[in-house]
């Protein structure tokens, strides 16, 4: 999987959390958090989905480096399989 495609993923599940984004317009570097205006339970939301889609196990420690948009695909790039 190239890094595009886990970026499309990454963009795809923050649309289904918060369609109401254009994500092609978030700043890799904003937090997400306050850009999408979810909560924790949507973030969670989030992380479950990446898991289920990339098959990658994202412990509760490095949620924080996925505060952001280039975070959450920098850090799914380095642990891809």
């Amino acid at each position: 999987m190239q890094d595009s495609d886990i970026d499309a993923v990454v963009r795809e599940e923050l649309g289904n959390i918060a369609p109401e984004i254009d994500m092609t317009s978030v700043d890799p570097s904003a937090d997400l958090r306050e850009v999408l205006d979810i909560d924790s339970m949507d973030f969670l939301n989030f992380v479950t989905a990446i898991h289920k889609r990339l098959g990658i196990a994202i412990p509760e420690i490095d949620y924080p480096k996925l505060a952001t948009l280039g975070g959450a695909v920098t850090y799914l790039c380095s642990k891809r399989g």
